[in-house]
């Protein structure tokens, strides 16, 4: 750094940074043959990141920029209320751009832009930051690289603006630069630049030099121009700086930036977060003694008369105050009434961030929300989250906090310039606005919404598209993670319970979709008994924690689901590898595995999983007990590694990884399980590969890979095991440094994109999903069965078209060939057996074919169908399915719903619940509550042995609630998810089991659980 200065400080301006003129964030190139695709955002609704600045234009309504610290710039819609991504042209090798330190629209030429950007001043990004600048509001882009690094996801970024625009000569520029890189200035639009040697602070503050990425000076945090000292055309001469210096950190120009003093008698012990000069000449300034966005515990808000010299503290809570806690932060003055401002704590962390409003120059303040009587809170507003209703984070605390908060690292804050009514402020979360501000100062409430749509900022570390249930659940930096039933619509919830601050490795059971891990870091300070694993038994809708974990880790990782979901293999981030084959109720160490190993399981073998370390390739063949290394050579062994298995067919695993550091890079594909590895020469580079829906006429996966072909870095498919390779996305939709690529099994051509800041992108082929000749088809596609078209059996023609008939399935079942069905010629027909046993309604079968889409069928069972016996008993109705649907399982996985039909409040401690099964040998059992949303510890359970054997029952477990379970009144229901084991979890045989049901992937009627009131049989068939 000490040379970097001395190397710098030559002559005043004498230092030029060229720029290089082109549209567009990087060169277009070309590669291979492309397939023309659309790409939009999974959506969230809310953002899901930081959002440190947020800037209006002056001279025009309506033309508004956020900008993030690690996802790039937006331009506000207003014809929808939506945020435009700016800056999806940013390609894998200048990542660093999405990293956004400041932002300027031009006051005088609207359609100017400019961005500061780069994302690490330290050794996490190799490369210098720069300037781009646009003519046309963000839509193209010109780049001037800088001789310095830039850091838009360093401490301090929610200072600023630190690139401003003279508003009278708009070809000037500043930009205040970060590690002792002082002050430097452009008169040609931003495409050259000049340090301004004769500024005298470069900036002292460092947050922390124990930590690389503390260590750096936060150097210079805003300027600001005083309009009134130029006029059309002619420089503005007063200018302010504020700098990272707690002695002396505010500077003022005279003279256009040729020479700077200090400000005489400013505060000092705080940093100068924010300084917005207001029309009537005072200088309004945050401070904070620390630079945030996550520290700072005591700050000011002072007022300087530009006029007289004199500094006012103004502060709503001065720093001296015991009250006071927090520093300040965002900053903003109505500009059509410059005795207004508003300033926002930025790190008040509890019980909630809190926004003070003047309408006397800071005379006096009015708080947000205010006690009113500990624990109780009065407050101003109305918060609305219905856009991204999970910005509860899931929490229900106790007063004073609520949930939603109002935010937190609250580093910028915004009055429109054009309608005083109009307000934004971005939070560690989201944005919010109000549209009627002014409400305060009537001493009504002003209501508070989300005003996040189209920014996505998440940082995704796993995705998972199952083939059964919602097309996407995800593991998500800051935010845990989410269930996309809807990719368009934002989630009711996160992944929780356990809630991680970051889910880091989600998987699935390929033969058992619904059920699902997720590993992350558990807070074990706030709860000792946390686990940093979590399951799910429907698809990611509702999870639990594991009973156990290994011997002091702390979580993190990769997470690895056996195929059918009776193994689990977890790569922690701390402790090596452990597999578990007692649904992670106990781990033991893998032996043969080097810790920290990429890991991945086969998706039709249960006892194969697959790993990679340091350049070689581990397979296990006996459920993750032990590992032998592959005799595979030229793997890489520094960089990306990404190795997975595709589904449907055993061994066929793919490896991509290496670094444009040096050494072997690429996409490598085995055939048998790992022994042998084939490099595909026909690809460069790849980073990331995942696995889609097969095309028409062939009977192999879909590969998506994340790589370079033909010189070009892009996102690829191939529809013949990488023979052959087309380029799915343009140099417009490159979205930075991507995390992951996965296809969906249900739509040909879709691929899934996880990126570091950007959300999950979903991409679909503009031509569909269209069937081509050899399309096979049924007639008719439809059918209803009950007492109107008599109780028969259902047939359907086939019309082949040359391929084979492989599969029928309902759900993830597949149906019995000769039992469910039979074939003769073209026809299949179903059997009323069969039939009669299918819920009321729509049941769905898949016919699968071996090229070619998926067919579906649909039979309605009508509803007058004649109530099955059993149903219309009592006052109690019971839903279930079983979690895991395997042969034979160490464990009975249950989930229940028990509805009261009756007239009359029904007290949940006479409640039981029996399952009969057999025991397939007699050992001691332990019952699980994994979740109830009446809350897992009401719920208890014995085992019972059967005195006279039935057929499929010689046990059964019986299920209650303890009096702290409540009642259940008239139209209510109470859901519970459990599991049964035996103490030496040896295996149970569940298809002989009375109440086990192979058939329900959901919530159906089940007269084969049978439930009681009191002791009176209210639902069910007894065996």
């Amino acid at each position: 750094m000490t040379k970097a200065k001395s190397r710098f400080r030559i002559a005043c301006l004498a230092l030029v940074v060229a720029g290089a003129s082109w549209t567009g964030l990087i060169t277009p190139t070309h590669a291979a043959p492309s397939d023309e695709y659309t790409w939009k955002s999974v959506v969230t609704g809310g953002g899901g990141g930081f959002v440190p600045g947020i800037i209006f234009n002056e001279k025009e309504k309506n033309l508004i920029y956020a900008r993030t610290d690690i996802g790039g710039a937006y331009r506000w819609n207003p014809t929808d209320e939506s945020w435009i991504p700016l800056t999806d042209s940013v390609g894998w090798e200048d990542w660093n751009k999405n990293g956004v330190d400041a932002l300027a629209t031009d006051p005088v030429d609207p359609n100017r832009v400019y961005i500061a950007t780069g994302t690490y001043t330290n050794s996490w990004d190799k490369q210098n930051g720069q300037i781009i600048r646009s003519t046309d509001r963000g839509n193209t882009w010109q780049t001037t690289k800088l001789p310095f690094k830039v850091g838009g996801n360093m401490p301090g970024r929610s200072m600023g603006e630190r690139l401003t625009i003279d508003p009278n000569k708009n070809n000037i520029l500043f930009f205040g630069a970060r590690s002792g890189n002082g002050l430097w200035k452009s008169s040609d639009y931003g495409a050259t630049w000049s340090k301004v040697s004769s500024f005298p602070n470069p900036g002292t503050y460092v947050q922390d030099p124990s930590n690389e990425y503390t260590s750096d000076i936060v150097g210079l945090a805003w300027i600001t121009f005083d309009k009134k000292t130029g006029s059309s055309s002619k420089a503005t001469q007063t200018i302010y700086v504020g700098v990272a210096d707690k002695n002396q950190s505010v500077y003022r120009s005279t003279d256009g930036g040729t020479t700077w003093s200090a400000v005489a008698g400013q505060p000092t012990g705080y940093l100068p977060h924010h300084g917005v000069l207001s029309s009537d000449g005072n200088l309004y300034i945050s401070y904070s003694d620390g630079a945030g966005p996550y520290d700072g515990t005591k700050g000011d808000v002072w007022k300087l008369n530009t006029a007289s010299g004199q500094w006012t503290n103004i502060s709503p809570v001065a720093s001296s105050s015991t009250d006071n806690y927090f520093g300040y932060g965002g900053l903003t003055v109505d500009a059509q009434k410059p005795g207004t401002l508003m300033v926002a704590t930025l790190n008040s962390w509890w019980p909630d961030a809190t926004i003070y409003r003047s309408t006397d120059s800071g005379a006096t303040w009015s708080p947000i929300w205010e006690f009113d009587g500990y624990p109780t809170r009065k407050l101003k507003y109305n918060l609305d989250i219905s856009g991204a209703p999970w910005l509860t984070f899931n929490a229900n605390p106790a007063p004073p906090e609520v949930s939603p908060k109002l935010g937190w690292m609250i580093g910028d804050l915004e009055i429109d310039p054009f309608n005083p009514d109009h307000m934004l402020y971005g939070t560690g979360a989201t944005i919010y606005g109000s549209k009627n501000v002014t409400n305060w100062d009537k001493g009504s409430k002003l209501d508070i919404s989300v005003a996040a749509k189209g920014l996505e900022e998440t940082a995704i570390l796993d995705l998972v598209s199952p083939p059964t249930g919602a097309p996407l659940v995800s593991a998500v930096g800051d935010v845990s993670g989410f269930r996309h039933d809807d990719l368009f619509k934002a989630p009711a919830k996160m992944l929780d319970n356990p809630t991680f601050t970051s889910s880091e490795s989600i998987d699935y059971a390929e033969l058992n979709p619904a059920f699902m891990a997720r590993v992350g870091k558990a807070d074990y300070k706030k709860d000792p008994n946390a686990k940093s694993i979590g399951f799910s038994n429907d698809g990611g809708a509702n999870w639990y924690k594991a009973n156990s974990e290994p011997s002091g880790t702390v979580g993190g990782g990769s997470i690895a689901v056996a195929a059918d979901g009776n193994g689990l293999l977890w790569s922690t981030s701390d402790k090596g590898v452990f597999y578990s084959k007692t649904g992670g109720n106990s781990w033991t160490a893998s032996t043969g595995i080097p810790a920290n190993a990429k890991i991945a399981s086969d998706r039709v073998n249960p006892n194969k999983y697959y790993a990679f370390a340091a350049g070689k390739i581990y397979i296990s063949t006996n459920g993750g007990v032990s590992f032998t290394a592959s005799a595979v050579s030229g793997l890489p062994t520094e960089g990306n590694a990404d190795i997975d298995a595709v589904r449907g067919a055993e061994g066929d695993v793919w490896f991509a990884g290496g670094s444009e550091d040096g050494g072997p890079y690429g996409l490598w594909h085995s055939k048998d399980s790992g022994v042998t590895f084939t490099k595909l020469a026909n690809v460069q580079e790849a980073d990331f590969v995942g696995f889609g829906k097969a095309a028409q006429n062939r009977t192999n996966a879909t590969v998506f890979i994340v790589g370079k072909i033909d010189g070009t870095r892009g996102f690829y498919r191939s529809d013949d095991a990488g023979a052959n390779w087309v380029r799915i996305n343009d140099d417009k939709h490159q979205y930075a440094r991507v995390t992951t690529i996965i296809g969906d099994p249900r739509v040909y051509g879709r691929a899934y994109l996880g990126t570091n800041g950007r959300g999950i992108l979903v991409a679909d082929r503009v031509s569909g999903d269209q069937p081509s000749a050899g399309q096979s088809s049924i007639t008719p596609t439809t059918a209803t069965y009950g007492p109107d078209n008599t109780n028969a059996d259902i047939s359907v023609k086939l019309t082949l078209s040359g391929n084979t008939l492989d599969a029928i399935q309902q759900g993830s079942v597949v149906l019995k060939k000769g039992e469910d069905y039979t074939i003769n010629g073209e026809t299949v027909t179903f059997s009323n057996s069969y039939l009669s046993k299918l819920p009321k309604g729509d049941t769905a079968l898949t016919f699968h074919f071996n090229a070619g889409s998926d067919v579906l069928f649909t039979v309605t069972v009508k509803e007058n169908t004649p109530s099955e016996p059993g149903t219309e008993q009592g006052v109690l109705k019971v839903q279930t399915f079983n979690g895991n649907v395997s042969e034979t399982s160490n464990t009975i996985s249950s989930k229940f719903k028990i509805t009261n039909t009756g007239t009359s409040s029904v007290s949940l401690a006479d409640v039981t619940l029996r399952y009969y099964y057999t025991i397939n040998g007699d050992k001691p059992q332990n019952f699980f509550a994994d979740w109830s949303s009446i809350g897992p510890e009401n719920v208890v359970a014995s085992f019972k042995t059967l005195s006279n054997v039935k057929p499929g029952a010689d046990s059964y477990v019986e299920i209650g609630f303890k009096s702290g379970a409540g009642s259940l009144e008239p139209g209510q229901s109470v859901e519970l998810q459990t599991r049964i084991s035996k103490a030496d979890w040896s295996n149970y045989t569940q298809t002989d089991d009375y109440s086990f049901d192979a058939t329900a992937t959901s919530l159906k009627d089940s007269t084969k659980v049978i439930a009681y009131l009191a002791g009176s049989k209210q639902w069910g068939i007894e065996p």
